[in-house]
């Protein structure tokens, strides 16, 4: 991988590739138990992923496949069924899985294998004039006729616990590199008259695996890919499925169009009949039905209702809380406040702690000051207000019903509801002045 970083730690959609794995067999399939056998750097990976629900099985020396799955065998009982995956296999679906565990013999193992354009680096699928399975070539101990086969040996199996038990002791490190390969337990249990079966993958890449940047890279788009076409099949409408990333778990309502280079982060529930611009950042975010999200915004922790409008070059912070029908404009940023219905802040404002009611306007430039250095203080701003263009509203201040700011006023105290309130420098102008000259010579 070229990379400090242990290989199953690097991400694919904001999420590591174990976890990945961990959460298919978790939630994607419901297994009982979850064994992570790890090698190196391993205690940095215990660390980093320490919130999963994993017994973890420490490898002291990496002697192969077969000799990794061995290690935690007699931690699993008997008459369990043990599914064989991997963590740098991050796309594995649970309906393979399902259909794999369902396929899997009572008495012998089944097999995951795909057909692949480019299988270097896998195990080829033997079999023999009935097409009857009769063993896995590793590519090193491969023949040249034998790597021109494109069906390969995911790695990924099931087979009865005690089966496998009993098989892998059985295994030796006569080959290239004189490692314990696991794909010597299908040969072995052909030989004990077990039956081997093999179940295709619904797509072959989702036995991809990862090993340098450049594979990362192409599985990142497989699997942006493959979440663009799940929105599309809720009922969105994605301008271009190839320039979007969900980093996290999206859920787009029916019509509502998704612009290029949008970016999902977190948990993001879009409503239907939004329309989502380019370049804009959802993250940990709600918004209602009919919203229209101007290019360039970044929604972060925001809760927004319906028939909104929202920027461009927006930016809402956690603590958001939007009505219906609230306008906010380019270049503003709204932070920790709640903006009643109807209510509209167009320009080049902040608005920070803050409590906003209806039909209010705030205008360009506007700004609370809610934060004195080291406390933060709160801003009222009762319905049907009007704050004129480049004030400064000192907090804790509260606007009463109906005032108005005027333009370019610094305002310290209360304003009474329904009155004119200014805070500025009386205006002069002074007769006869003129501008200073440059002397010669300067």
């Amino acid at each position: 991988m070229q990379s400090n970083i242990p290989k199953v730690l690097h991400k694919i959609g904001d999420q590591t590739l174990l976890e990945h794995v961990v959460n298919t067999a978790q939630q994607g399939i419901g297994a009982e138990h979850v064994y992570v056998v790890y090698g190196h750097a391993g205690e940095h990976i215990r660390q980093k992923l320490s919130h999963l629900n994993v017994t973890w099985v420490e490898q002291k020396e990496q002697l192969g496949t077969a000799h990794a799955v061995s290690q935690p065998l007699d931690q699993i009982p008997n008459d369990h069924l043990v599914l064989v995956l991997y963590g740098d296999v991050p796309l594995i679906e649970a309906r393979t899985l399902h259909a794999l565990v369902k396929a899997t013999p009572s008495k012998g193992l089944c097999l995951l294998v795909a057909q692949v354009a480019d299988p270097t680096g896998l195990g080829r699928i033997l079999r023999n004039q009935h097409h009857s399975f009769v063993g896995i070539v590793e590519e090193k101990d491969a023949t040249s006729e034998q790597r021109q086969l494109r069906e390969v040996f995911s790695g990924i199996l099931a087979i009865p616990a005690a089966l496998l038990k009993q098989y892998i002791q059985q295994v030796g490190n006569d080959n290239a590199q004189q490692e314990y390969y696991l794909t010597d337990v299908p040969t072995i249990a052909l030989e004990d008259r077990a039956t081997v079966t093999t179940i295709q993958a619904y797509h072959s890449e989702e036995v991809l695996g990862i090993n340098d940047k450049e594979q990362l890279a192409h599985i990142e788009r497989l699997y942006q890919l493959r979440q663009a076409k799940t929105l599309m099949l809720q009922g969105a409408i994605l301008k271009d499925p190839a320039r979007i990333d969900i980093r996290g778990m999206a859920k787009v309502g029916q019509d509502s169009v998704i612009d290029v280079n949008v970016i999902f982060e977190g948990t993001v529930t879009v409503g239907q009949e939004c329309h989502i611009g380019p370049n804009v950042v959802l993250k940990d975010c709600h918004i209602g039905d009919r919203v229209l999200v101007k290019a360039n915004t970044l929604i972060d922790g925001a809760e927004v209702a319906s028939d909104t409008i929202i920027g461009p070059f927006a930016r809402l912070r956690p603590g958001t809380e939007l009505e219906s029908n609230v306008h906010i404009g380019n270049f503003v940023e709204i932070k920790k406040s709640h903006i009643a219905q109807g209510s509209k802040v167009n320009h080049l404002a902040y608005v920070g702690d803050s409590i906003v009611g209806r039909n209010v306007n705030i205008g360009a430039g506007v700004i609370t000051c809610n934060y004195d250095g080291v406390n933060k203080y709160q801003t009222v701003i009762e319905d049907d207000v009007f704050v004129g263009s480049n004030a400064s509203l000192v907090a804790p201040i509260t606007i009463a019903r109906g005032a108005t700011i005027g333009a370019g006023s610094t305002v310290t105290k209360d304003a009474p509801e329904n009155s004119l309130t200014l805070g500025r420098a009386r205006q002069s102008t002074i007769d006869r002045w003129q501008r200073p000259n440059k002397k010669d010579g300067e």
